[in-house]
């Protein structure tokens, strides 16, 4: 299993070390292929996609509109 997880990387600053799920590009328990974009979040004004890390079956921890923040783990991929 590997998580989906948000990456400190996003923030420019910490003054708001939060953002927003905006969009799940696919449905809860859909098979992905490793490097598919699977999500998109906003953060600091900017929208960010994130990519499967492995192929598998996806679940999903979070909820469209759910704040985030670094290291929040949105999924996981079996």
């Amino acid at each position: 299993m590997t998580d989906i997880s948000i990456s400190a990387d996003f923030w420019a600053g910490r003054m708001l070390p939060e953002g927003i799920l905006e969009r799940w590009r696919v449905a809860d328990d859909s098979i992905v292929t490793e490097g598919a974009v699977v999500a998109e979040v906003r953060i600091e004004d900017a929208i960010h996609e994130l990519t499967a890390p492995a192929s598998g079956k996806l679940v999903k921890f979070t909820h469209l509109n759910e704040i985030i923040e670094p290291g929040s783990v949105i999924g996981r991929i079996g």
